[in-house]
Parts: structure tokens; C-alpha cells; sequence
């Protein structure tokens, strides 16, 4: 499957205008962040220690820290999904946090060695009206995926339609878990969201079963019969971390 890439401005540039349409409602943030060689797990550490209690002290909540199974980007990628209450609230919350004297001793004592993070990405996202927001762990530790679905100028509400009236049903009929989905704050015609299997044969097993299933067969060529939906599909396969609320 193709990897997940984010379109969206670098961490120390993130543009807070794109939340106009949010108004007053939560919004997540998802985050990317790419370690230099050879820090992931002194990022994960200072995630581990300080970085997760921090956010949760300035308001933000952590929903989920994941690190891909693919073979270029695990050793060196951490991915995770915070909750605002608001987009006026992520703003306040990250200026307390950048000033927390806990947080710059905490960065300055992970870096006596070099910097942690070559490069991190955000992207600030809505739920849709049919997420599940599904929180709830198992006793199993599960697999999560990732993906992004671009859309042709204007077709995303067809393929909210799709998720709403029987795609997600399909989804689980075919074994898999459904967590979030979202539509990002400044990227129109996009669909992120995230499932969870019990584990990499599992997922196979489940996409297989999706896409051999003559309903959704039907449901596909129904919703395509005047033009493509998704143009593009992005998906990243993804375990979870050891300090991560969902498992």
C-alpha cells in the first residue's frame, strides 16, 4: 500500500486561519513527525516522560500514538492525534505548553546530543457526523490503518454518503474496527480516517473480503455511475506505542 503523506504546513508554521470553519466545535490534530537517525526512541522517551502529561496539562487530550510498520518509515516516524476543544483552545493551549519551563527543560535535556525531530507535520480535521469515535480498548493489543482518500473537486459529500448509507457497515461485516473519521479544516475533498484489525493477516483478510463483497460491488459502481469518487488512496499500516491510549 502506498504511504500516508500529510499536505499540510510544517509544525512551526502552523496556519490557525483554516479553522474558521470549525467555529467553536473540537478539533484533532493530526501529527507526523520524521526523527533523525537514530533518535525515534529518544523521541518516544520524551514522549513517554514528559511530552503526553505536558499536552494533557495545557488541555490537549491524547487520542492515540502510533509508529508505521512499513519498513522505510518505522524506525524513524511517530504518529499520534490530539483533541482541542476548540481552535481558539489549540491555540492557547500550544503557546502554554511551547512557554511551560517544564517542557523547555524536558526538550533541552533530550537534545544535549543533537535534536530529536527533522521534520513534523499537523493537520487540524473535524469528525464527521458517522464516526464512531471509538475509544474503547480490548485485551488485545490491534493494528491500526491510517488512510486518506482524495476526492475530485466537489465529490466528497458523495463519499460521505458512501461511508454513511452502508460503506461502514461493510467495513465491519468484513472484520474491521472503526475509530475516527475526519474531514481536515483546510483541505477540501478529503477523507482521513482510521480502523483497527486484529493484526496484519487480519487486515489482508478483512480488505479482501470488503472488496469481493458484491453489495459493495453494487454500492461502488452506483456512486461512481457520474464520475469518479476517489481519485487517490493513501494508507499507512500502524502499531501502537507503549504510552498510547488506544491499543
Amino acid at each position: 500500500m502506498k504511504s500516508f503523506l500529510l499536505m499540510s504546513a510544517a509544525l512551526a508554521t502552523v496556519v490557525f486561519a483554516s479553522f474558521a470553519q470549525a467555529e467553536d466545535k473540537p478539533v484533532y490534530e493530526l501529527r507526523i513527525y520524521t526523527a533523525n537517525e537514530g533518535k525515534l526512541d529518544a523521541l518516544n522517551a520524551r514522549f513517554r516522560d514528559h511530552t503526553a502529561g505536558l499536552f494533557e496539562k495545557h488541555g490537549m487530550q491524547n487520542m492515540g500514538y502510533w509508529t508505521p510498520l512499513d519498513s522505510a518509515q518505522k524506525e524513524n516516524t511517530l504518529i499520534y492525534i490530539l483533541k482541542h476543544d476548540s481552535p481558539e483552545a489549540a491555540k492557547q493551549s500550544w503557546a502554554a505548553f511551547v512557554a511551560d519551563p517544564e517542557w523547555q527543560n524536558a526538550k533541552a535535556a533530550s537534545e544535549e546530543n543533537g535534536k530529536l525531530v527533522k521534520k513534523a507535520e499537523s493537520v487540524y480535521m473535524t469528525e464527521t457526523d458517522f464516526s464512531p469515535h471509538n475509544l474503547k480498548n480490548g485485551s488485545d493489543v490491534r493494528q491500526f490503518e491510517l488512510r486518506k482518500y482524495t476526492c475530485d473537486p466537489g465529490r466528497l459529500p458523495n463519499l460521505h454518503k458512501r461511508f454513511r448509507d452502508g460503506e461502514l457497515d461493510l467495513f465491519t461485516k468484513a472484520g474491521m474496527t472503526h475509530i475516527f473519521y475526519f474531514t481536515p479544516t483546510d483541505t477540501p475533498d478529503v477523507l482521513i480516517y482510521v480502523v483497527a484489525h486484529k493484526d496484519d493477516a487480519a487486515a489482508q483478510k478483512s480488505w479482501a473480503s470488503f472488496r469481493g463483497d458484491p453489495e459493495w460491488v453494487k454500492m461502488k459502481a452506483e456512486s461512481r455511475a457520474d464520475g469518479p469518487v476517489v481519485t487517490k488512496v493513501q494508507s499507512t499500516m500502524m502499531v501502537p506505542t507503549d504510552y498510547s491510549p488506544l491499543k
